[in-house]
């Protein structure tokens, strides 16, 4: 059994393509996992991910702050305690709103792949 607080892990920066802004950090909160890619996200105000898709399912569990999560049909608000359930496939981005810096855990299969779609 291995128990971490994320407040305690390290800020890795994250800044890649599929972000609309350099402000994102991510937290490796399950490096010794062979099924799951575990890890907090935590973005900048007003920075979000570019349209994607994942090979396996994708839950997002809200941390801190307000973000937004949208698919080509729907876009909510959510915040601290909200749980996102996104099936393989689904066209979606999520991230922070333009008032407030955001934080989820991202949670895939390992091996899962993100496909980028928005450029």
């Amino acid at each position: 059994m291995q128990i971490v607080n994320a407040n305690d892990l390290p800020k890795e920066d994250a800044a890649s393509p599929i972000f609309t802004g350099p402000e994102v950090t991510r937290q490796s909160l399950t490096p010794d996992s062979q099924d799951y890619n575990a890890n907090m996200i935590n973005f900048g105000k007003g920075v979000r991910n570019k349209l994607h898709t994942h090979t396996s399912d994708q839950l997002l569990i809200v941390m801190s702050g307000t973000g937004t999560v949208a698919t080509e049909q729907e876009t909510q608000t959510v915040t601290v305690g909200d749980v996102i359930f996104i099936p393989a496939g689904e066209r979606h981005w999520h991230g922070a709103t333009k008032d407030s810096q955001f934080s989820h855990i991202a949670l895939t299969r390992a091996g899962s792949q993100l496909v980028q779609i928005e450029e």
